[in-house]
C-alpha cells in the first residue's frame, strides 16, 4: 500500500507541471511567450497569433501570392533598346568623308578602334566637338550627329554601331556553373538568358528561389514555374546593376518534430512540398502518441514570424494539408498526447516500470 502512494501524489499534480519533452501551448490563441517580431522597422517582443488553417486562410494566402507575382518591376518598352553609356566604344563611319573616319581603317586593333564615352556620357567628333550621348539609342545618336555634321557639310551619311558593351553590367551569383559578371549588349537580357550565359544551373540549384536585387529591393522568382509552366512573367528584363541570385537547393528544408513516426529535415523538391506531403515523408503520425488536432506549421520568417495550426482530427483535414504550402525552414511540429506524457513522467519518475508497478496495484486490488 505505502509503495503506491508517490504514484497517488504524482496524479494528482498538474499536468503540465511535469510533462518531459516540448508542447505547443497556447494562450487564447496566442503563443505561450513573446518572440522577436520586426514590426514598422523595429524589433519588438510579441505574443503571435496561431491561425488555424482553412479554406479560407488557403484561399487568402494564395489570392496573396499571386498578388505578389502582379508586383514585380514591370517591363519599360521604352528601355528595352540598347542605350549608349560610359565606357562602350563607338563605330562611326561617315561616307564619302574618309576624313572623319578612323586613321588607319582595319589595321587598327579592334580594342583601340573607335571612340570611347567618357565617364560623363560625353562623345568627342570632329566639327561637332562633346556631344552627350549617354542614355540614347543608336538611332538616336546617329541622328544627332548626322544633324551637327549637317552645319558643316551636305548630305551627311553615317553610320553608328557598338564595338565594346561595358556600360551596363548584371550580376548571376549563387549556383550557377560562372557566376559573374556580365554585360550587356544590344540584345535584351532577360533572366533566362543571363542563367544561360552564367553556364546554367549546377546540381544543387533552387530554380524556385531566384532573387532579383534592384534599385534597393529584393524581388522573389519562381523561375522553375517559368521553365515548368510558361509563366513568362518571371522572365524579367534585366536592367544595368541588377544582382540575380539563384538559390541552393540544400538550404531549403522542412524539419518534422513531435510526435511523428520519424523526426527528420525533409527536401524540399523543386520548391514545392505541402503539409501532407511532409508528414508523409516523415511516415505519418504516430496516432498512439499523438494529438492530431495539434499539428503545427512554425515559420521564423526572418523576424516576421507565423504559426499555423491545423486540426487533423477528421480525414478530410488532409485536403486542407495537402493545399497547404511549405516554405524553405519550416518547422512542423506534431502535438502530444496528454495520457502520452503521464505516462512518460511516470516512466521517468517512478522506480522500475510504471506498466509493471500498476500490475502489481491491480493484484492488490486496488
Amino acid at each position: 500500500m505505502f509503495r503506491l502512494i508517490p504514484i497517488m501524489l504524482i496524479l494528482t499534480l498538474p499536468g503540465c507541471f511535469l510533462a518531459p519533452g516540448m508542447d505547443m501551448n497556447n494562450d487564447n490563441g496566442m503563443t505561450e511567450i513573446e518572440l522577436p517580431t520586426n514590426r514598422d522597422g523595429q524589433l519588438v517582443k510579441e505574443k503571435v497569433r496561431i491561425v488555424p488553417i482553412t479554406a479560407d486562410l488557403i484561399i487568402e494566402r494564395e489570392s496573396n501570392r499571386r498578388q505578389a507575382i502582379n508586383s514585380l518591376p514591370p517591363v519599360d518598352p521604352n528601355k528595352t533598346s540598347y542605350r549608349i553609356g560610359p565606357q562602350d566604344r563607338l563605330q562611326i563611319t561617315v561616307w564619302e568623308h574618309p576624313e572623319l573616319n578612323d586613321p588607319g581603317g582595319e589595321k587598327i586593333m579592334p580594342e583601340l578602334a573607335g571612340k570611347v564615352v567618357d565617364e560623363n556620357g560625353d562623345l568627342y567628333y570632329p566639327y561637332v566637338g562633346s556631344m552627350h550621348v549617354a542614355g540614347k539609342t543608336v538611332s538616336e545618336a546617329r541622328a544627332d550627329l548626322t544633324r551637327e555634321l549637317s552645319k558643316y557639310f551636305k548630305k551627311v551619311k553615317l553610320d553608328i554601331r557598338v564595338l565594346s558593351f561595358q556600360a551596363h553590367r548584371v550580376a548571376v551569383v549563387g549556383e550557377v556553373v560562372r557566376p559573374g559578371v556580365q554585360t550587356m549588349n544590344e540584345t535584351p537580357l532577360t533572366v533566362a538568358e543571363a542563367i544561360t550565359r552564367a553556364g546554367g544551373s549546377t546540381k544543387d540549384s533552387d530554380f524556385a528561389n531566384v532573387a532579383l536585387a534592384r534599385d534597393g529591393k529584393l524581388y522573389k522568382l519562381d523561375v522553375q514555374s517559368m521553365y515548368e509552366k510558361g509563366l513568362t512573367t518571371q522572365n524579367l528584363l534585366l536592367k544595368d546593376g541588377d544582382v540575380l541570385n539563384v538559390g541552393d537547393q540544400k538550404d531549403s528544408k522542412v524539419f518534422v518534430m513531435g510526435e511523428a513516426n520519424r523526426q527528420q529535415a525533409i527536401q524540399i523538391n523543386k520548391g514545392r512540398m505541402s503539409l501532407s506531403q511532409a508528414l508523409a515523408e516523415a511516415s505519418g503520425v504516430d496516432f498512439n502518441t499523438s494529438r492530431p488536432g495539434d499539428i503545427y506549421v512554425i515559420r521564423a520568417g526572418d523576424m516576421h514570424p507565423e504559426i499555423f495550426q491545423l486540426d487533423a482530427e477528421s480525414p478530410d483535414a488532409m485536403i486542407l494539408a495537402d493545399q497547404f504550402p511549405l516554405q524553405a525552414h519550416d518547422t512542423l511540429f506534431i502535438g502530444t498526447a496528454g495520457v502520452t506524457q503521464w505516462s512518460r513522467v511516470l516512466n521517468q519518475i517512478l522506480p522500475g516500470s510504471f506498466t509493471a508497478i500498476m500490475s502489481q496495484a491491480a493484484m492488490m486490488g486496488m
